[in-house]
């Protein structure tokens, strides 16, 4: 690196330095930065002639602390617009939202992927924001606790916040809420946070906001919550040991895809799940006995949840394993076989 002097015109430009690394075109460019005069106007003087682009300096001969002379014309300046453009970067965070046309992300506050997944997930459906918004209503229900109510105020908090800045969120106030009201999330290990189940995180914050959320008004949605993403199953429990039979109603919120070494499709391992069995007490048989559950659709929400079941709990090593195998999905989904028939 050397440091020289330019002369141009009336004026000197000092301590201006050479990286003897980068070819002459490079110097030329930190000239016109100095001067407005474009590099192929320049006719710097150095020993056997004018400077070329490409010249090694090694065979130029420029010493540390040597003034070159230097001539040529500088571009005109051009008139700066009375009202000059407006860059995103310099708009207030809420229009920036707008601009750029998403959000901001959340902070990984150590090991809570899990909690923002299902955050940033929720934060997409306007119907949900809409109903906190709202939130509390004039009076609230006697059916919900201080943690529910804190969780909940905290969920819209934190949608507010996504929704007016562009630079990533922390979640603090959130995630504090969320392991005052379910303390398995505060799980440490060594000292630090252990990693949670995202399906178990949307299970219940989507069953506090449920709670939260219910209208006391008959003239709107009595549960906000079930209305966008409650699946509604009617299911046949036989015993073939009794032949008891029975018929459950239930409400969930997602459908479960199995996964196996038969399962290649999405529908193929939400159909597989939709089957089970299960131990209970036979009231004819006076003792426990195994059910088969068959379950159908009955209705679905507006925004249907699925998860993928990868873990089971291995006995050879007493923990959980994730299975790896890549399921496809092709849109749109086949259901068709997993409802009631009419």
């Amino acid at each position: 690196m050397l440091t020289v002097s330019v002369k141009w015109q009336k004026e000197v430009f000092s301590n201006v330095e050479i990286d003897t690394t980068q070819p002459p075109y490079v110097f030329k460019c930190q000239l016109f930065d100095l001067t407005g005069v474009p590099p192929e106007r320049q006719k710097i003087m150095v020993k056997g002639g004018l400077l070329k682009d490409d010249a090694d300096w090694s065979k130029v001969g420029v010493k540390q602390g040597q003034k070159l002379m230097m001539m040529g014309t500088a571009d005109e300046i051009v008139k700066a617009p009375e009202k000059g453009p407006i860059f995103a970067e310099d708009m207030p965070e809420e229009e920036q939202v707008v601009h750029v046309g998403h959000s901001a992300g959340l902070i990984n506050l150590g090991n809570t992927c899990y909690m923002n997944s299902t955050v940033q997930c929720l934060h997409s459906v306007p119907e949900l924001k809409s109903a906190l918004i709202k939130y509390p209503p004039p009076v609230r229900s006697s059916s919900v606790d201080q943690s529910s109510h804190s969780l909940t105020v905290a969920t819209r908090e934190l949608f507010n916040d996504l929704d007016k800045n562009v630079k990533p969120v922390a979640p603090m106030r959130f995630l504090t809420a969320l392991r005052s009201k379910y303390p398995q999330f505060a799980q440490l290990h060594n000292g630090i946070y252990m990693q949670q189940d995202a399906e178990e995180c949307w299970t219940q914050l989507l069953y506090t906001l449920s709670l939260c959320l219910k209208s006391p008004s008959p003239s709107e949605d009595a549960d906000t919550v079930k209305g966008l993403f409650g699946i509604d199953l009617v299911s046949r429990v036989h015993c073939a040991e009794s032949g008891e039979e029975s018929t459950e109603m239930e409400s969930v919120y997602a459908l479960k895809c199995h996964i196996s070494q038969e399962v290649n499709h999405l529908h193929e391992g939400l159909k597989r799940a939709l089957k089970s069995e299960l131990e209970k007490s036979s009231p004819s048989l006076g003792r426990s006995a195994i059910y088969t559950k068959d379950s159908r659709i009955n209705e679905l929400p507006r925004y249907l949840t699925i998860q993928f079941v990868r873990f089971f709990w291995k006995r050879e090593t007493n923990q959980k394993a994730k299975i790896l195998r890549v399921i496809s999905i092709f849109f749109p989904i086949i259901l068709k076989y997993m409802f009631i028939s009419s």
